[in-house]
């Protein structure tokens, strides 16, 4: 197994990078500014600089790779077009290219949500929107896969338990990035997560 992991260098990205890293899983990171990623990432991980945006960055950054693992996300901006560049044009490139090289399986975390069209994070350039569309075309796409959708995202670790659920079951809570980098890494070792939409957050355990 060698896995790419695009969006390492946004904050849940990075975790899924250091857990592929800690479970001595080979991992190429698609990062778009080498430094930054340098300064951020394991340095077991090998760097490549790309853009989900770019095909033939694709292309390189996935020869050889048997799993993909994509974190991206449209930072928030003024720029109307953010969410559908990245989080659905950018995804759709990479399963394109992926498709070609027969990748094994393809991890998509999303978020909770996304089929509610009136959600108010739609007001945000139709973010949700867009990444459901993503999903769409991902589950269309032949490529085996698994769809991740956290909750609220939090950056600090905590000793709650991860709550899963099948898709639009959850509809509010929070989980620590590096729980959702845990459930990405494992999806890849079980097989009960083929082909499946998994929504997910963390409770305090009575």
């Amino acid at each position: 197994m060698k896995a790419l992991v695009a969006g390492a260098t946004g904050e849940t990205g990075r975790r899924i990078v250091q857990e592929l890293v800690k479970r001595q899983i080979p991992v190429r990171a698609l990062v778009r500014n080498l430094e930054t990623g340098q300064a951020i990432l394991p340095s077991e991980a090998e760097l490549v600089v790309g853009d989900v945006l770019n095909l033939e960055s694709l292309r390189n950054a996935l020869a050889d790779c048997t799993v993909v693992l994509c974190a991206t996300g449209a930072r928030p901006s003024f720029d109307p077009t953010g969410p559908y560049q990245v989080d659905y044009q950018g995804t759709k490139n990479l399963v394109d290219i992926a498709k070609t090289q027969e990748i094994e399986q393809f991890v998509l975390v999303s978020s909770l949500c996304v089929s509610q069209f009136f959600h108010p994070l739609n007001l945000f350039w139709l973010v949700l929107y867009w990444k459901k569309q993503a999903e769409t075309y991902l589950q269309n796409s032949g490529i085996s896969y698994t769809v991740v959708r956290p909750g609220g995202l939090k950056n600090e670790d905590n000793s709650d338990q991860i709550v899963m659920s099948s898709a639009d079951t959850l509809f509010e809570g929070s989980i620590p990035r590096q729980k959702v980098a845990q459930v990405c890494v494992k999806s890849l070792f079980d097989h009960d997560f083929l082909n499946k939409v998994v929504e997910i957050v963390s409770k305090k355990t009575d």
